[in-house]
C-alpha cells in the first residue's frame, strides 16, 4: 500500500498537471457536432486550444465567453448569451458543452440559470442541447474535469428506458477514462465487436480526434457519438467503465437508467486483459475468439523476451492517477521497481500503486526523486523531456501533452497488442541506453554512477 502525500511548495515548478476545464472540454469533443465553450477569459481557452492542437496535430473546436474584468465583476450572463447565439448561428452545433473556469467560479455565476433564461428568451435555441459542468481550475486536475463532464452528460442526456425489463442484450456502453487515446478506443471497439456486441462509447474521441480527414470542413467536432445515441444508452444491457475515474459516470448511468456496470481499473497488462476478455465472453455467451488466444501468446512471449531488460530497473513516473496506476502496475509485473511516483490529484487507486509513496506534485518533484533514487527510466508527458536529459536516462512519453512526437492520438497501450507494443517500446529504450553506454569512450562515462547515454 502506497502512502499518498501532497507537496507543500508555494508554487508549481514545471507543472505536471493540467486544469479541470481542459479535461471537461476534451470530453465534450467526443460528441458529434459538439462545440466546447469555456466560460472565462480568452486566455483560458487559448491555453487549452494550443495544448490540444500541439498534441493531436488537428483543428480543435473551442470557443470562449471572453469575460473581461468588468463582466467578471458584474456577472457573465450577457457573455454567455452572446456566445451561445453566435455559436448557434455560425456553426450549427448539435450540442454546446459549457465548462466554467476559475474566474467565473470565484464570481459565482449561475450558469444553469443563464441557460434557462437564454432558452426562454431565444426560442431558436430552446431545444439545443446545452450541458454545463462546474470545473474551477483552482482545484482538482484534468482527470477530475473529464470525470465530472462524462457523469454530467449521462445525467442530462441519457433517457431512462420505457421498458427496463427488455434491454438490448447485444448493446454495451463503454465509458473510457481520459488516459485512453483514440487508438486505444479503436482497439477496444474491435475487441468488443469481435464478441458480437455493439459498443457505444461516451465520449468517443476515436471518432473525432483520430486524425482522419473529413469530406468537407465543419467548425464543430467531425465525429464522435451523437446526442441521439447517447439518449438511448439506457437501453444497453451493460456498462463497462475503464479507469477508476469513470465509477462516478457508471453509477450515474445505473441510477438514471438501471444499467449495471463493471469497472476495469486498468487494461494494460496480462491479468487485466484476461479478466476483460472473460467478462466479454460471459456477457456475450461466446468463447474468446482464437485471434485473442494468439495475441495473448504473443504478449506472454514479449514479456519473457523483455523481462531481461526491464526486470530490476528503477522507474520514475509522473502522470494522472489512472495512467500512473495502469503503466506502473504493468511495469511492476515485468519486474521493474517504481521508485518515484508523482501525480496530479487524489484517487482511490493511488494507494494501490506498487511503491512506498505517491506524491501529488510537479515535474520538479519527479526529477528530484528520480535523481535521489538513481532511476533508470523516466515516464511522463513531453514536458519531462528536459528532466530526462539532465538525468541522462531514457524517456518514455505517456499522457498528454505529447507535442514533440507524431502519432500521440494513435499510441496504443490497451489490450494484449497494446501491452505487447508498450513493453517492446520501453525495453528497446533501455537496450539502446545500455548499448550507448558500452559504446562510449572512457572520458564520456559519468563518475557519479549515472548514465552517459543520450535520451531517445
Amino acid at each position: 500500500m502506497a502512502t499518498v502525500t501532497t507537496g507543500k511548495k508555494s508554487c508549481a515548478v514545471n507543472p505536471l498537471k493540467m486544469s479541470q476545464p481542459i479535461g471537461g472540454a476534451l470530453a465534450f469533443m467526443g460528441l458529434h457536432g459538439a462545440m466546447p465553450l469555456l466560460h472565462g477569459s480568452q486566455g483560458c481557452t487559448s491555453f487549452g486550444l494550443v495544448l490540444f492542437v500541439r498534441h493531436f496535430k488537428e483543428a480543435i473546436p473551442m470557443q470562449t465567453t471572453a469575460m473581461s474584468e468588468v463582466a467578471t465583476v458584474l456577472g457573465g450572463y450577457e457573455n454567455v448569451e452572446q456566445a451561445v447565439l453566435n455559436i448557434h448561428k455560425r456553426t450549427k452545433p448539435e450540442i454546446i458543452g459549457i465548462c466554467s473556469t476559475g474566474v467565473t467560479e470565484t464570481k459565482g455565476d449561475d450558469v444553469e440559470g443563464y441557460i434557462k433564461l437564454i432558452r426562454e428568451t431565444h426560442p431558436e435555441v430552446a431545444d439545443l442541447p446545452m450541458v454545463y459542468v462546474s470545473t474551477p481550475d483552482f482545484k482538482d486536475a484534468f482527470q477530475d474535469g473529464w470525470e465530472k463532464t462524462v457523469a454530467r452528460l449521462v445525467e442530462v442526456l441519457v433517457e431512462a428506458p420505457r421498458n427496463p425489463e427488455r434491454r438490448d442484450a447485444a448493446r454495451v456502453n463503454v465509458l473510457p477514462g481520459c488516459h485512453l487515446t483514440p487508438g486505444d478506443l479503436d482497439e477496444l471497439r474491435t475487441i468488443i465487436e469481435d464478441f458480437g456486441l455493439e459498443p457505444s462509447f461516451l465520449p468517443d474521441l476515436a471518432g473525432s480526434l483520430d486524425g482522419h480527414i473529413p469530406d468537407e470542413f465543419t467548425p464543430t467536432t467531425i465525429g464522435g457519438i451523437g446526442v441521439d445515441e447517447v439518449a438511448t444508452m439506457g437501453q444497453a444491457a451493460w456498462t463497462i467503465a475503464i479507469g477508476a475515474q469513470m465509477r462516478r459516470a457508471a453509477e450515474a448511468m445505473e441510477k438514471k437508467a438501471g444499467v449495471p456496470f463493471r469497472l476495469f481499473e486498468r487494461l494494460c497488462g496480462l491479468d487485466a486483459n484476461d479478466e476483460f476478455l472473460m467478462f466479454l465472453s460471459t456477457i456475450s455467451g461466446r468463447p474468446v475468439p482464437l485471434k485473442y488466444r494468439r495475441q495473448r501468446g504473443q504478449l506472454v512471449d514479449a514479456m519473457l523476451d523483455a523481462h531481461f531488460h526491464i526486470g530490476g530497473r528503477k522507474l520514475a513516473i509522473g502522470a494522472e492517477p489512472d495512467l500512473l496506476f495502469d503503466l506502473s502496475s504493468m511495469l511492476h509485473e515485468m519486474g521493474a521497481h517504481v521508485m518515484a511516483a508523482v501525480t496530479t490529484t487524489h484517487s482511490p487507486v493511488l494507494a494501490r500503486v506498487e511503491t512506498g509513496d505517491v506524491l501529488i506534485g510537479d515535474l520538479e518533484d519527479l526529477e528530484r526523486l528520480a535523481r535521489e533514487k538513481d532511476c533508470d527510466l523516466l515516464v511522463t508527458h513531453s514536458h519531462g523531456r528536459q528532466a530526462a536529459e539532465r538525468l541522462a536516462i531514457p524517456f518514455y512519453r505517456a499522457g498528454m501533452p505529447m507535442f514533440d512526437r507524431l502519432g500521440a492520438g494513435h499510441q496504443l497501450q490497451v489490450g494484449y497488442r497494446g501491452t505487447r507494443d508498450t513493453i517492446f517500446t520501453i525495453a528497446n529504450l533501455l537496450i539502446a541506453d545500455h548499448e550507448d553506454n558500452h559504446d562510449a569512450t572512457p572520458d564520456t562515462w559519468r563518475t557519479d554512477g549515472g548514465h552517459a547515454a543520450a535520451v531517445h
